[in-house]
C-alpha cells in the first residue's frame, strides 16, 4: 500500500488507511531513537535542501487554529554562536549552584550544550500576535500558541533524526541574553535554541539516563482511568 499524501493543502480528502509496516516502523524508529545530542556534532556543514527539508517538516506541525506562530532564526556565524556560549555558560554556572554535593559534581560533568560544535543553530519563536488577538482554540488557554510551537520543534526533531542529524535542544540561558543578541522583541517568545549537526553514534538510550541523572518512568504508573491519580501513590 502506499503511503503517498494526497493533496495536503487543496479542499479534498486523502485516504487515512494506516502506512505499510515498513513506513510505519520508520516513524517508530525515528521516535524511539531520537536522542538529544549535546557534544558528539561533526564540523561538516548542513546542505541548504536538506535544512529546508527540515523547516517544512516543522511548518507542516499542528497548532492551534492554524495560527503558526512558529519562527525560525538561523545563527551559523561563529561569532554569534560564541557570544552564545558565553550567555550559556554564566547561565550554567547559575544552574550548577542549585544542586548540591553529589548532584552538582554529576550536573557539571555532563556535557549539556553544543552550541560551539554544531555547525547551526535554529532558534524558535513563538509570535503570540500571529493570527491576531482572538484565535479558534486559544480562547481559554493563551498558552495553546507555545504548546503549538513545541509542536514544531518535535516535528522539526523527527525529520532530522530520519535524515542522520543531531539535535540538542538548550534551555539554560537568560532570555535577556538571547534578545539582545538575535534582536528579538519583548513580545516573542523564545521556545528553544536548537543546535544541529551530523554525528557519527547516538546513545542508544537517553544520555541523561546512561549517565544516572534520572531514569524513564514506568509509563503504567502514568496511565490513569477516568480520573486524575497520583502516580507517587
Amino acid at each position: 500500500m502506499s503511503t503517498e499524501i494526497q493533496n495536503p493543502e487543496g479542499t479534498g480528502l486523502c485516504p487515512a488507511a494506516p502506512f505499510d509496516k515498513t513506513a510505519r516502523d520508520a516513524v517508530y524508529a525515528a521516535i524511539h531513537t531520537r536522542r538529544d545530542v549535546r557534544d558528539q556534532f561533526l564540523a561538516k556543514p548542513l546542505p541548504d535542501d536538506l535544512v529546508r527539508r527540515l523547516l517544512e517538516a516543522a511548518h507542516a506541525a499542528p497548532s492551534v487554529g492554524f495560527m503558526q506562530p512558529w519562527s525560525f532564526i538561523l545563527v551559523r556565524d561563529p561569532q554569534t554562536r560564541q557570544r552564545a556560549v558565553e550567555a550559556f555558560s554564566r547561565a550554567n554556572d547559575e544552574a550548577a549552584a542549585l544542586f548540591a554535593d553529589e548532584r552538582q559534581a554529576l550536573y557539571r560533568s555532563l556535557k549539556l550544550e553544543g552550541i560551539a560544535k554544531a555547525p547551526l543553530s535554529i532558534i524558535v519563536t513563538c509570535d503570540p500576535d500571529r493570527a491576531g488577538p482572538v484565535v479558534l482554540g486559544r480562547t481559554h488557554n493563551p498558552r495553546m500558541d507555545v504548546y503549538s510551537t513545541v509542536c514544531a520543534v518535535q516535528n522539526l526533531w523527527l525529520a532530522a533524526r530520519a535524515e542522520g542529524v543531531g539535535v540538542g535542544w538548550v534551555s539554560i540561558f537568560r532570555d535577556e541574553d538571547v534578545r539582545a543578541l538575535l534582536g528579538i522583541p519583548d513580545r516573542i517568545e523564545i521556545v528553544a535554541w536548537l543546535c544541529l549537526g551530523y554525528v557519527d553514534e547516538l546513545y542508544d538510550a537517553p544520555e541523561l539516563a546512561l549517565k544516572g541523572w534520572r531514569q524513564r518512568l514506568p509509563l503504567d504508573d502514568l496511565i490513569c482511568t477516568e480520573r486524575w491519580k497520583d502516580p507517587k501513590l
